[in-house]
């Protein structure tokens, strides 16, 4: 098997083996070679000790000197080069006490998480595949290297990524892996929320982001996402749904583009309606307030995870109106700009979207026309560029001011005011026009 590697990723085994030692490229970049993906990094594996990579390129840093990893500089680009080595005991399910070099790339090999993944390659040996990873590929599988005990063991952290490749690979789990991370799934309470959160993540931004039904059925939510195992099985008795509200989420998250934000939103945006339920005399069910618990909910595990503050903002915001409906008319959609941020305004119109989609045919059609008139009318308001936040206001504090309204908060519930009469009527945004209302209100 011919994979071609970058110049630069050439240039860096070249210069190694014209030095007397072996290199090869290896790990996810040679996987997604041989399955015609475009690899995001290039990582290199070679005999060398850290202090030999070093003197053999000009520009270098130490990313992770005490495990062997150099990172080579060449122009703008930078590549991990690590040295064949073995890891010794992991004490905290994380990381190895000690890891010792050697000079076997088989060995090197070894210690990785799982077959796919456990591949090298250069020019000259081309594909070095010890343990199979590329009879899994064609068998499209996601098994560990050796003992899968041993290797969830080795780091809990594997387990998550188990399914996160599942997802991005469409692969089901080989059923000796998922049998321990049934077993080991526990252990993940040992990893970092940082490293949990990154791995979440890229399972929910994959392209089958319903792999996360695997991470329920072999017990990773209720560790790392219990908010989800409340989900699974709340029925929702209403003409508008016909899934249980874990499965209705999983298709909503579908109907959304590959986007952090988007895929968070759906995630969340009905992790309220467990606690919410109620069922009237004729067995029907409501979920009153579900959008606010939502948020709440949202916050609280974004914040749980260490995401960022923008993030937990953006998300939030969008769960809090995921639900917002009206008329399609040019006054209330400038409210809704209002409200919701002109900004954000097309993400919570594909959030309304998605949410459509993955409810029942019961007046889905009239939904989505709403939707799609609503975005309209938005798209109008940009061109128009009608004013609906308190910058585009013709006057500011300073003209308010000059009326003779004191700083303060009389001016900002004035400004809010002037808004809410702008946003009524456009045409109304002239300087004078609200300087005659001021003047009006305050009796001059």
């Amino acid at each position: 098997m011919k994979i071609t590697l970058p110049r630069k990723v050439l240039m860096i085994i070249n210069n190694l083996q014209l030095h007397g030692y072996e290199a090869f490229a290896v790990g996810g970049c040679v996987r997604d070679s041989i399955l015609a993906r475009r690899p995001e990094d290039w990582d290199i594996t070679t005999s060398a000790k850290p202090e030999e990579i070093k003197r053999l390129f000009r520009r270098t840093v130490d990313t992770g000197i005490e495990h062997g990893t150099v990172t080579v500089i060449i122009g703008k680009d930078s590549y991990e080069v690590t040295t064949y080595r073995v890891d010794g005991a992991y004490e905290d399910g994380r990381h190895p006490k000690e890891v010792r070099f050697t000079s076997r790339l088989e060995e090197d090999l070894q210690r990785r998480d799982f077959t796919i993944n456990a591949m090298a390659y250069n020019d000259d040996v081309r594909l070095v595949d010890v343990f199979g990873g590329m009879k899994d590929l064609n068998h499209h599988l996601i098994r560990c290297v050796g003992d899968p005990r041993e290797r969830f063991s080795e780091d809990a952290l594997r387990i998550l990524r188990a399914v996160r490749f599942s997802a991005q690979l469409n692969f089901p789990i080989e059923p000796d892996t998922a049998e321990a991370i049934k077993e080991l799934a526990p252990t993940l309470e040992k990893i970092s929320a940082e490293r949990i959160q990154a791995e979440l993540v890229k399972l929910l931004v994959s392209p089958h982001p319903e792999r996360i039904r695997d991470a329920y059925e072999l017990g990773i939510t209720k560790v790392i996402l219990p908010e989800w195992d409340a989900m699974a099985g709340v029925e929702q008795n209403t003409p508008h749904h016909r899934y249980d509200v874990a499965e209705h989420t999983i298709r909503a998250m579908k109907y959304v583009k590959r986007d952090k934000i988007l895929r968070l939103t759906m995630l969340f945006h009905d992790m309220g309606k467990p606690s919410t339920k109620t069922t009237d005399e004729n067995g029907r069910d409501h979920f009153k307030g579900h959008a606010l618990v939502s948020e709440e909910i949202a916050r609280k595990v974004l914040r749980r995870l260490k995401f960022d503050n923008e993030t937990v903002k953006t998300v939030t915001r969008l769960v809090c109106y995921h639900d917002y409906r009206m008329e399609a008319t040019p006054k209330n959609v400038r409210r809704a700009m209002n409200r919701i941020g002109v900004e954000l305004f097309p993400y919570y119109l594909a959030v309304r979207m998605a949410d459509a989609k993955a409810q029942s045919p019961y007046r889905r059609r009239e939904k989505i026309e709403n939707i799609v008139a609503v975005r309209k009318l938005y798209q109008e308001a940009l061109l128009e560029e009608d004013c609906v936040t308190l910058r585009q206001l013709a006057v500011s504090g300073r003209d308010l001011m000059d009326l003779g309204m004191n700083p303060g908060r009389e001016i900002g519930s004035m400004l809010s005011e002037l808004l809410e009469y702008v946003i009524d009527d456009p045409k109304r945004n002239e300087k004078e026009i609200l300087r005659g209302y001021v003047k009006e209100k305050l009796g001059l």
